[in-house]
């Protein structure tokens, strides 16, 4: 067993070493090591942020157990990535009692902000961002990002943008960035000539049928000095509702790195297995013949990632949010967080039933998606209680 892996045997070894080992370093981040062990993971530096990070982060947003952030910030992690609407703020409340009391310069952590882009939007804008700080404990946050973004004129709203910016100027945001699961392309090109944001992260998958030109975004935003972070690399974590076809998390991390643009990717690990694994693709990078064969196996005509193209709502005759929807099947039945999934069919507003007026589905997803069956399985979780989901 490498000292880098963080299973349950030396899950505590680590938990006692680690603490040295931070101390030990000095001002500002240096490198990522491993406690206990002299093996560095890669790092590449965040654009012009100037920040050099592991390609391997955590995305906090459905762990919910604060030992294995601890695994990870022990084995060397230390870029850690929330949002203000996870597990109804739950998420940033660990996180701001994990890091009380931890030197501020021992990690970096980026929360993102979403909200409409209505009369009022730059106000509530600000009220959750206000919300955030005080879950978090924090003096400033090192990433803000403006949250969720399917469209340039979202990309571009002035009220919102002029918010960050200030937050930036006094100091209690460090860089500023969006983020954006569909239409990633067009959204990640708004951030590079909108000029004011530092960051961008962007679904980024092997199972996404767009890739020409979301890598062409990416190779865009890269040049002009933004910093890439991917996410949803996993792809829903499994290819099939029933669970028995997982997807490959060592292929799947070591594809998305092999874009040198792609400066850290941000997996959400629940458990230590899974961080272990991660650890062992970060030090590993060379694909295996398992790995390689499993990617050559997988087209964008299958799996439960939905990859936001949006196509299906102009065929909707009642216009539903359907890659949102599309979205909560995927927490559910691939992240295994049905309370997630409630959670993002709630925030839609929809009725119990959204298909009632329609006796036939016209719709025809460009990955052969069942629409109008995934529908009716995943809006029925707005009568489950939560009891029953967790």
């Amino acid at each position: 067993m490498k000292s880098n892996q963080v299973n349950r045997r030396n899950f505590l070894r680590l938990s006692a070493t680690a603490g040295a080992a931070f101390a030990l370093k000095p001002a500002g981040i240096q490198a990522a090591e491993v406690a206990g062990s002299e093996t560095k993971m890669p790092e590449r530096t965040l654009g012009r942020t100037g920040i050099k990070l592991p390609l391997l982060s955590m995305g906090v947003m459905r762990a919910d157990n604060p030992a294995v952030v601890r695994a990870a910030y022990n084995a060397g992690i230390f870029h850690f990535d929330t949002a203000n609407g996870y597990q109804n703020g739950k998420n940033e409340e660990m996180l701001g009692e994990f890091f009380s009391g931890k030197p501020r310069d021992s990690y970096i952590l980026a929360t993102k902000v979403k909200t409409g882009t209505g009369e009022n939007a730059a106000a509530q804008f600000l009220e959750k961002f206000e919300t955030s700080m005080k879950r978090l404990k924090m003096e400033y946050v090192d990433i803000l990002y403006f949250h969720a973004l399917s469209s340039p004129d979202e990309v571009n709203f002035p009220g919102v943008v002029e918010t960050m910016v200030k937050l930036k100027k006094s100091g209690r945001v460090k860089h500023l960035g969006i983020s954006t699961h569909s239409n990633e392309p067009a959204v990640i090109d708004a951030a590079v000539d909108n000029g004011n944001y530092d960051v961008v992260l962007t679904a980024y998958n092997f199972n996404q049928g767009h890739l020409a030109e979301l890598n062409a975004a990416i190779d865009r935003a890269a040049g002009a000095g933004l910093g890439v972070v991917a996410m949803k690399t996993m792809a829903g974590g499994y290819l099939d509702k029933e669970r028995t076809k997982k997807v490959n998390i060592r292929a799947a991390l070591k594809w998305a790195w092999q874009n040198p643009n792609i400066h850290t990717a941000i997996p959400g690990f629940t458990s230590f297995d899974e961080l272990e694994e991660c650890l062992d693709s970060v030090n590993h990078l060379e694909m295996t013949p398992e790995e390689k064969s499993f990617l050559s196996a997988v087209n964008c005509k299958n799996g439960l990632y939905c990859q936001g193209c949006k196509s299906c709502i102009a065929q909707c005759t009642q216009h539903l949010p359907i890659p949102d929807m599309m979205r909560a099947y995927m927490y559910s039945y691939g992240y295994r967080s049905p309370l997630l999934a409630k959670e993002t069919i709630l925030a839609l507003n929809l009725p119990d039933n959204p298909c009632k007026k329609c006796t036939s589905c016209n719709v025809a997803c460009t990955k052969g998606f069942q629409v109008a069956e995934k529908i009716s399985d995943i809006t029925r979780l707005q009568q489950i209680p939560n009891d029953f989901l967790v």
